[in-house]
């Protein structure tokens, strides 16, 4: 096959038809930079909990995939998918709960999340009035996004298509992070890849993965503070305390970073699954 494109994650292949293989590999990026180190397992872990959440979700919107499981060469097992290709929306569809990260300091600095005034006095990790849409722009591979407004999105993709976006991923991450409650996680905030199938909206990529997502124990959630995080963020802390300055090349992580890394990805995925990842093809404990 074809070697289409390469992301920070993921290699795509022109597997012919109007199709695509999605190969999600063990690469980890931290603040848009990819790391020297790779997680092991990572990349089957993501493809596993895609596969998951595309099942979940369909009933709102339909997904991009023709086969999770595809035969594929043995080192691809378990990491593979084939999917329809689409014309993706050129913005991020990301949608935020609860008040972190970016969203934390751009309300700290202005009272604003993506230029929308939010109530005084709120702390960070504090519940959001209502989910926000609250979308980005695509960069290229190594620069950043940039928080926009819906109305800069609007002038991106015209409004008939960012309200179908909006309104399409607001309620994908309802349902999810109803779901997930229920499973003792909260759903901070996620980015969903949207595009267009023979006319219709369908989620692409991945879905609520933890490489896209911010999955919190919802007994851990303490007004004021970052509760931790079913993700990548012993790098991200690990990164942060080296006064980095956020451009490549990334600075080395520890085997325990890494280590604790992979545990938390796998344990993130049965405690919403309630699956084994030794389950899922190719997956080891």
């Amino acid at each position: 096959m074809r070697h289409v494109y390469s992301g920070k994650v993921r290699d795509i292949y022109d597997a012919g038809d109007g199709n695509l293989l999605f190969v999600a590999s063990d690469r980890l990026s931290v603040f848009d930079v990819v790391l020297g180190e790779t997680v092991p397992d990572k990349g089957r872990v993501l493809t596993a909990m895609s596969a998951f959440w595309f099942d979940e979700l369909a009933g709102v919107l339909p997904n991009h995939v023709v086969d999770a499981a595809p035969d594929v060469p043995e080192e691809w097992l378990g990491r593979a998918t084939l999917a329809r290709r689409a014309e993706m929306l050129e913005i991020e569809c990301i949608v935020r709960g609860y008040l972190s990260g970016s969203a934390w300091k751009e309300y700290q600095a202005q009272g604003t999340v993506n230029g929308v005034p939010l109530p005084e006095g709120l702390q960070e990790s504090a519940r959001l009035p209502q989910p926000m849409f609250t979308p980005s722009t695509k960069a290229a591979l190594g620069a950043h996004d940039v928080n926009i407004s819906f109305e800069d999105a609007v002038g991106i993709l015209g409004s008939e298509k960012a309200d179908l976006a909006r309104e399409a991923s607001l309620e994908l991450y309802r349902m999810a992070s109803e779901m997930a409650l229920t499973k003792g996680i909260v759903i901070a905030d996620t980015k969903f890849e949207l595009g267009f199938i023979d006319g219709e909206l369908h989620i692409c990529d991945e879905a609520l993965t933890m490489d896209s997502s911010r999955f919190w124990p919802a007994d851990a959630v303490t007004l004021g503070a970052t509760p931790p995080s079913f993700d990548k963020q012993p790098v991200r802390d690990y990164a942060e305390s080296l006064g980095w300055d956020k451009t490549a090349p990334a600075p080395p992580m520890p085997d325990e970073v890494i280590a604790a890394t992979r545990a938390r990805y796998i344990e993130a995925y049965e405690r919403i699954t309630g699956r084994s990842f030794a389950d899922w093809p190719g997956g080891t404990p």
